[in-house]
């Protein structure tokens, strides 16, 4: 019998804290409410356990599956794929992406018999918990010009010549730059704007609106559409390196704003401009930009996105480039149970059991992924044959 599988990850350390004895003339404080350290396991299930798994449309996940393949199958046969070889090695991958490539995009029962063939589903957990939170996300369009002028004068700026990327404490990477030889924090979005890398960086587009532009940013990629109809598609560069801050949660803090999906934010930003500029300069967080050639738009695995199929997700605990099955609701109440890809990753998509759903472009996009926020869980597909020495299997 196979022992149940589960990778177990701790996403942070609990310091304690000495408190000060209370005096007497005052009530002792409440306990301080200590978080519980995020800890992951897959958990075996069977594919009849995946409510609405016969009633998706199976075969739309394969452009999105194909496109994963094209960069596993580029790497060495014996690479581990995700953190710790969850998903096995690409050589694992081999027979399972190429018997993908000759199934026909509409042929949905052959699809569900290729994932139930090659793939175990296994239900994600976190302290044994399957709820998590799953939102939406989309790409942006963009009214622009290649050129400034007086109705597009918001640049979206190019990668500065002086930003400097370095390994830092936590294994990640720290952003910032060299001045009179010490690395020191990238400028804030504030200073930024007021002029502080004017020298080092270029605009690779100028846009009309400065409330779509920061939309941009918090989104990552998006289209500038021109005024004779050409597009330009845009990817992240770099950032600032600065931490993100949300307008939705300063608006709501503040008692400014009740409902704070993003089409009522962006409603507000527009109505208060004034208010606006002070308030998105409040996010440190600032993004670089270079133009992206090709299908698009690209997620952080390396491949483009497919809307409705592609999925972010925190790396820290799901292989980039992995299906999963995912259960939740869209922003209508409806269900969304349909096999999707791990193939993005986003600042604020943090936790086991989190997602960010991608609904494609346009406004009917925007306006699905700026009201989603709902409960839901999913199962990752890890292939059958995964290499027992890699993906601790028996």
């Amino acid at each position: 019998m196979r022992k149940p599988l589960a990778v177990f990850f701790l996403a942070a350390l609990v310091a304690s804290c000495a408190q000060e004895a209370p005096r007497r003339d005052l009530a002792p404080s409440a306990p301080a409410v200590v978080p519980v350290p995020d800890q992951f396991g897959l958990v075996p299930a069977r594919f009849s356990d995946l409510p609405g798994w016969q009633d998706d449309a199976a075969a739309a996940v394969l452009p999105a599956l194909n496109r994963t393949c094209d960069r596993l199958l580029n790497l060495p046969l014996d690479k581990s794929v995700g953190y710790d070889g969850m998903g096995g090695t690409v050589a694992d991958w081999y027979t399972p992406c190429s018997v993908a490539r000759r199934l026909a995009v509409n042929d949905n029962d052959g699809a569900r018999l290729f994932f139930e063939g090659w793939f175990s589903p296994f239900l994600a957990v976190n302290n044994g918990s399957a709820e998590g939170v799953f939102t939406g996300y989309f790409e942006p369009e963009l009214k622009g010009s290649r050129t400034r002028s007086a109705v597009y004068a918001i640049p979206l700026l190019g990668r500065p010549r002086d930003l400097v990327m370095r390994k830092g404490a936590d294994g990640g990477s720290d952003v910032g730059r060299m001045v009179q030889g010490k690395f020191v924090p990238y400028p804030t979005r504030a200073e930024i704007e007021a002029g502080a890398i004017a020298q080092q960086a270029n605009a690779v587009v100028w846009v009309a609106d400065a409330v779509d532009a920061h939309i941009l940013h918090i989104q990552g990629s998006g289209r500038i559409r021109f005024e004779d109809g050409s597009v330009m598609q845009v990817g992240v560069a770099a950032t600032n390196g600065r931490p993100f801050v949300g307008i939705s949660r300063l608006l709501r803090d503040r008692g400014l704003l009740a409902d704070v999906s993003m089409p009522s934010v962006r409603a507000w930003l527009r109505a208060h401009p004034r208010e606006a500029k002070a308030l998105m300069a409040e996010n440190p967080r600032y993004v670089f930009y270079h133009e992206v050639r090709g299908d698009g738009p690209l997620g952080s695995e390396g491949v483009a996105l497919t809307p409705g199929r592609s999925l972010a997700v925190d790396p820290r605990y799901v292989a980039l480039g992995l299906p999963l099955f995912l259960d939740t609701v869209d922003p209508t109440g409806q269900p969304l149970q349909r096999l999707v890809m791990a193939q993005d990753t986003g600042g604020a998509i943090k936790g086991p059991v989190r997602g960010d759903f991608f609904w494609g472009a346009g406004e009917e996009a925007f306006d699905k992924a700026g009201r989603m926020k709902s409960a839901g869980r999913y199962w990752l597909m890890l292939p059958q044959r995964r290499s027992p020495r890699i993906a601790n299997a028996n």
